[in-house]
């Protein structure tokens, strides 16, 4: 990596969070993507609709939040 690129990482990770957060959108709109230059959010709107539209039509298995919380308590509590 370049110096000038190196030193530029260094003040992007220096930001807060949500200004990291935008950055990097922003950077991965302007990259080509092999789906016709779909825009980061754009492939988040559409996997969205698909997991709605799984969820409609019976094809997604869902899973009470309390046995979720109790699974995942009980990983954490594993380690």
């Amino acid at each position: 990596m370049i110096q000038e690129t190196s030193d530029l990482l260094k003040r992007a990770l220096a930001l807060p969070a949500d200004e990291r957060a935008a950055l990097a959108n922003t950077l991965l709109d302007t990259l080509d993507s092999p789906n016709e230059s779909i825009s980061v959010q754009d492939a988040w709107d559409a996997e969205v609709a698909r997991r709605i539209a799984d969820l409609k039509a019976g094809k997604a298995v869902t899973v009470p939040w309390e046995e979720l919380h109790r699974e995942l308590t009980a990983m954490v509590n594993e380690r």
